[in-house]
């Protein structure tokens, strides 16, 4: 085929054009394909914001960015005083989810998941263990009582889930309890949700846990702690290695994290800003 100049220079334009689309497009498709960034947060963070206007302080959170949220019971109820259908509307208004809540095996369990499935959220965590005593057998006794509770949440299509503090990374003989308790239940019914700055503040390790448990994290608390005082941080001005836990999101099993601070310099909605702008700048979120 021949070509004059004309045709020549636009039939070179055109193929380089689509040449540089070629290979802009698996850039793009990466780009299309990798999902949003959620940032959670654990309402424990502004409880005291929470109990004195809980709406209010969910719209806050939502204008800062966070587009998850975990509850936690309250001498208001498990939702700071909210209806669970209230939280679900108010929730879908602002476009955040409500993923999780922390609450107590006890007597009141299964008005605990009916709650939690009439809010419409998919994880429920136990925060204390149910039977006291640093031994192996009441650690285990703990995960009899965790299968059970797993089993009822599983008949209102929620998962069952354990949050831990530092005294679960002690020792009973050769044994560290946290590890008893892995071992003696079902990751299938039971998930752990790894609050990280309680792992470091315990002297342990979260990476031996992402090798040695993969996938049985998929919470997390993500909270910067001081390994002196025992008191969490702002992000970046602890102990923990924010930045690097994001390596291990695969292994862990990661579905959802939640900032959690407890102690501030100024106030909790502060830090809580403070905390997602350090996240937004990390490579994971970018």
């Amino acid at each position: 085929m021949m070509l004059n100049n004309y045709n020549r220079r636009n039939f070179l334009k055109t193929s380089g054009a689509a040449a540089a689309g070629i290979f802009l497009i698996p850039h793009l498709l990466k780009a299309a394909a990798r999902p949003a960034r959620k940032v959670g947060i654990q309402l424990y963070t502004v409880r005291k914001e929470m109990m004195a206007d809980a709406a209010g302080t969910l719209k806050l959170l939502a204008k800062m960015g966070y587009r998850e949220i975990e509850s936690a019971k309250s001498e208001k109820g498990n939702y700071y005083g909210l209806k669970p259908k209230e939280i679900k509307s108010i929730t879908a208004d602002l476009g955040i989810s409500l993923i999780s809540g922390h609450v107590r095996i006890d007597a009141d369990w299964q008005q605990s998941v009916d709650e939690a499935a009439e809010a419409g959220q998919p994880y429920l965590i136990c925060s204390v263990l149910p039977v006291n005593g640093q031994t192996v057998a009441n650690y285990q006794r703990s995960g009899d009582v965790f299968l059970k509770a797993a089993e009822v949440c599983k008949k209102s299509g929620i998962t069952f889930g354990y949050h831990n503090h530092s005294s679960e990374f002690e020792k009973d003989g050769q044994q560290t309890l946290y590890d008893v308790l892995l071992d003696h239940t079902d990751p299938s019914l039971v998930k752990m949700e790894l609050d990280l700055g309680w792992v470091i503040a315990a002297g342990a390790n979260p990476q031996y846990y992402f090798d040695k448990y993969p996938g049985r994290f998929p919470l997390w608390h993500l909270k910067d702690m001081d390994a002196k005082t025992k008191q969490s941080a702002e992000f970046g001005k602890g102990n923990v290695d924010i930045n690097g836990l994001f390596d291990n999101v695969s292994k862990s099993g990661l579905k959802h994290f939640f900032v959690e601070q407890e102690e501030y310099p100024s106030s909790a909605l502060e830090s809580s800003r403070y905390d997602f702008d350090y996240l937004k700048k990390l490579k994971y979120f970018n």
